[in-house]
């Protein structure tokens, strides 16, 4: 499964590009976050974040 770290700056990117719509803004948190259940491990959040944020947990 794929994670984002706390250097989000809550762009979206992620969010626009994932396949499966497992990335979400967690306002609580103030950047988005990657549901586990829905994430199919495709790389596409990894491949397109500008700060280079997420990756493989």
């Amino acid at each position: 499964m794929y994670v984002i770290s706390d250097s989000c700056v809550a762009c979206g990117t992620c969010s626009d590009t994932c396949p499966n719509e497992a990335i979400s803004m967690d306002d609580g948190l103030g950047r988005y976050v990657i549901d586990g259940g829905k994430c199919v491990d495709c790389g596409s959040c990894a491949d397109a974040c500008p700060m280079s944020c997420i990756s493989q947990e």
